[in-house]
């Protein structure tokens, strides 16, 4: 089964695929980018995704090279041509070839990248046991709601988090925690679930929206506020939410235990809901 790929409207293996050194994604990050999986075979939350990319795109100016109708086309194309049981959907524009210049042209042509890989769930012993995290200062740009390929900030804390032995790397800014270097994070404290607001210092995920969907429906008191770091050490329970990591319990950050050093019921509850959902 091939990892394939998607370049300004034709089909070819990963391997083969080109784009030129002049495009201004590669020279400038001046580009978004969506990272879409599968479930049983059909991508999960397709019009949230395609919302979020022609917002993204919006934002930055960026020319929608496609319809809502052709992209659906496109990524269901990709998908059969791999035939992967599970798949992992990577889609970037960009702003398109031109020398190089910091000011954009009037007109262009947009580059547009789509691949499809295998993709491979969390093992459910890790679920299960939940995972480590700490954290590190928020480096990054004023509009983190756009989902930018500008990623350098979040390289380098994933980075540490590598080389640290633990799973994630949680953003902390003047105090206040806003996400994971490639996840939301939420906490439970006194049964109520929190998590920063929307807006430009976090990208709202996909996974996050239907995460707090799944909470309000179970009667659950939500807070969309930021927390500060000393609150996020005193939670009953620390959670990830993210496409690839679905709900992750985090059971320890900067190596001090959350709760009782175990995924808790809150996690487990919205762990479990997520699953029914996607199934």
């Amino acid at each position: 089964m091939p990892d394939v790929a998607f370049v300004n409207g034709t089909f070819v293996p990963l391997a083969e695929a080109k784009v030129s050194i002049e495009d201004r994604g590669f020279q400038f990050g001046d580009g978004i980018y969506e990272v879409i999986r599968t479930y049983k075979g059909r991508p999960f939350a397709l019009e949230a995704h395609l919302d979020r990319l022609e917002r993204s795109a919006t934002a930055l100016d960026l020319t929608q090279p496609y319809s809502r109708t052709e992209w659906t086309r496109h990524l269901l194309e990709g998908i059969r041509r791999a035939a992967y049981p599970e798949a992992k959907i990577y889609i970037q524009l960009s702003r398109g070839v031109a020398p190089r210049d910091h000011a954009y042209p009037a007109e262009g042509r947009p580059t547009v990248v789509m691949t499809v890989r295998e993709f491979h769930p969390l093992d459910r012993s890790v679920q299960a046991a939940g995972v480590e995290a700490m954290t590190t200062e928020d480096i990054r740009w004023g509009r983190c709601d756009i989902k930018s390929v500008n990623l350098l900030a979040n390289v380098l804390a994933r980075q540490q988090a590598k080389q640290a032995k633990v799973f994630e790397a949680i953003l902390v800014k003047a105090g206040l925690v806003t996400e994971g270097a490639v996840s939301n994070v939420m906490v439970v404290q006194g049964g109520a679930v929190m998590t920063a607001p929307e807006g430009p210092r976090i990208l709202s995920g996909v996974t996050r929206a239907v995460v707090l969907e799944l909470a309000r429906n179970e009667g659950l008191p939500v807070q969309e506020r930021f927390i500060s770091q000393a609150e996020l050490y005193g939670s009953d329970e620390v959670f990830l939410t993210g496409t690839t990591v679905e709900v992750l319990a985090v059971v320890r950050v900067d190596g001090k235990v959350i709760g009782d050093g175990r995924p808790g019921p809150i996690t487990q509850r919205l762990a479990v809901g997520f699953t029914s959902r996607v199934g």
